[in-house]
């Protein structure tokens, strides 16, 4: 049988409006306007730790468990200030982060190491469907997984809030499918 995961990153909220690294406390702006009505109908939901997704769940109107292997990627003493406050001091430390997916941040991890934790995570997938609400970094790691790319391609992977992106296959086989809208077919 096969296994299908829809991966939904949370809405907007002042951390991803910001590029701020995210420290887990940060929550959503305003209504979500897609409900858990719109989704497919799932077996189980699993959410990536911290506020936003809890939140954006809760305003989908799903109820799912906090997956630790499905945390955002640990940016260690950069968590809570932006992208541009952490270049203007470490302009080379994250030239380095962004560049070498075996540098970690400092006090963090580094790109490989949530790749690999979200990729341990996506092949002990059990079959059948799960929603998963989950960071940005999460959607990327998964998607580099999934199709075999380098990781070196994690930070050319987009990824816009609340969209769905969706993974099915079993015996490490997977397929991706792109471009369908939250609440459609």
């Amino acid at each position: 049988m096969t296994s299908r995961l829809l991966l939904v990153p949370p809405a907007i909220g002042p951390a991803l409006r910001e590029a701020r690294f995210y420290d887990g406390s940060s929550s959503i702006d305003g209504p979500v306007r897609v409900t858990a009505a719109d989704l497919p109908e799932a077996a189980r939901v699993v959410l990536s730790p911290g506020a936003r997704c809890r939140d954006t769940a809760e305003a989908l109107g799903l109820r799912g468990a906090e997956a630790t292997d499905l945390a955002p990627l640990d940016a260690g003493r950069w968590q809570g200030r932006t992208l541009a406050e952490v270049a203007a001091t470490e302009g080379k430390a994250v030239a380095r982060w962004l560049a070498d997916p075996e540098y970690p941040a400092p006090g963090g991890e580094s790109v490989r190491a949530v790749c690999t934790r979200v990729a341990r995570w996506l092949e002990s997938l059990p079959e059948g469907r799960t929603v998963a609400v989950v960071e940005p970094e999460v959607v990327r790691a998964a998607v580099v997984h999934a199709l075999g790319l380098p990781v070196e391609a994690f930070w050319r992977l987009d990824v816009a809030p609340l969209t769905a992106t969706e993974l099915s296959g079993r015996s490490g086989r997977w397929n991706l499918r792109l471009g369908r809208p939250l609440g459609g077919e």
